[in-house]
């Protein structure tokens, strides 16, 4: 639904040609909304905003891969592709007779990648393989969700974007660019496999170095950090803000400016040390001093003094200039809609070969004849395909 998408949005959005391969009636998440008005539903070829969000950039080209002809199609389209990339649980591929060995026959420089809840087999088998796993499964089990929340108790705290999806879907991507990488210059190909609670394992390293040292787990830790103080999140007048002090250095100004320059040279504060060992003393004496102020005047007091930033929401984000500034909100067209629909840009910026929205998410099946012809496929034979169901 949405980390192998995810992952090839990333590679499409710089620049590499992704064909999203589509069963008969297409993929049902072009159902998910929300739509904008007269944007055409998925029985019009059309889809919702969740589905134009992460497949900007690709071609659609419909296919019943459960037809020897349909397998037959994707057995020439991999003969000329780089990579193939599948979503499906462990075995999927295999019973349909496509599996990595029979296309890694086909083109022996083909990366295979794969994204599955828990990992699969070839790379070693988990023995959760055979589970379904959506984001909050992976968020779970790979220990974001226990070192998130309140530190005074109460149930784990799910992580707001789908991260059990995203964060495996990059390292995927970083995995394809790097077997891409070494099959131009091998001529191989290989495998590449990634588990979402693997990925969000890998974002959560610090808990393993703390648990492998102390031998206790870390647990909730609210809006600060184990290690550092003050850092996290203090109230605002109108709401929230967020500062970080990685380091005495930083100390020094922000007491300044608070007005009480006597705690830069206090020793029960003077040192993260310190400051950490009176973490509750110190969050109450700066969050009384940002309590007093809005968000703007705390803007204007420490933008660029010290790491800092006001707590966005949706519409903030849509008025700062920084993100109309670095192109991160993208106006695309919404089939059918009386206007444009506006997504999250790419945030990998290059000086040479910039990633961007070039276009639209697909319609339905938009790009099939167009496809098959670039993969040599003659009109004739495309006719028949269609004639028979084939493709759509």
């Amino acid at each position: 639904m949405l980390a192998g998408p995810y992952a090839t949005m990333m590679l499409a959005d710089q620049g590499a040609r992704v064909i999203k391969i589509e069963p008969p009636g297409g993929d049902l998440t072009r159902r998910n909304g929300p739509y904008l008005e007269g944007a055409l539903k998925i029985e019009q070829g059309g889809f919702g905003a969740y589905f134009a969000s992460i497949n900007r950039n690709k071609e659609s080209l419909i296919l019943d891969l459960k037809m020897p002809a349909g397998k037959e199609i994707l057995l020439q389209l991999v003969r000329k592709a780089d990579v193939l990339v599948e979503n499906f649980r462990a075995g999927v591929m295999e019973r349909l007779g496509l599996g990595y060995e029979v296309l890694a026959e086909v083109n022996p420089k083909l990366v295979y990648g794969t994204l599955r809840g828990f990992g699969d087999p070839r790379c070693g088998e988990s023995p959760y393989a055979k589970w379904p796993a959506y984001d909050p499964v992976a968020q779970a089990m790979g220990g974001i969700m226990g070192i998130t929340g309140p530190i005074s108790g109460g149930a784990p705290t799910k992580i707001g974007p789908g991260v059990g999806d995203i964060i495996p879907a990059m390292f995927l991507a970083f995995g394809i660019a790097a077997a891409c990488w070494r099959a131009q210059r091998s001529g191989k190909g290989q495998f590449v496999d990634i588990a979402m609670v693997d990925g969000v394992l890998a974002v959560c390293e610090r808990i393993v170095f703390q648990y492998s040292v102390s031998g206790v787990a870390p647990g909730p830790e609210g809006n600060g950090h184990p290690l550092l103080c003050p850092f996290g999140l203090f109230p605002a007048k109108d709401g929230y803000i967020s500062l970080g002090i990685p380091g005495d250095r930083f100390w020094v100004p922000l007491v300044t400016l608070m007005g009480r320059p006597e705690l830069a040279i206090d020793p029960r504060y003077c040192t993260n040390e310190a400051r950490v060992a009176r973490r509750t003393e110190v969050n109450e004496i700066v969050g009384e001093w940002s309590s007093r102020h809005t968000k703007k005047e705390l803007t204007e007091l420490l933008g660029g003094e010290i790491p800092f930033g006001p707590v966005f929401n949706a519409a903030d984000i849509f008025a700062d200039p920084h993100f109309r500034a670095r192109q991160m909100l993208v106006e695309t067209e919404q089939p059918g809609a009386t206007r444009p629909l506006t997504i999250a840009g790419t945030p990998v910026r290059m000086s040479e070969t910039p990633g961007q929205i070039r276009h639209r998410a697909p319609m339905t099946g938009e790009h099939t004849t167009a496809t098959l012809t670039d993969f040599g496929f003659t009109p004739q034979h495309i006719d028949q395909l269609r004639a028979d169901g084939v493709i759509h």
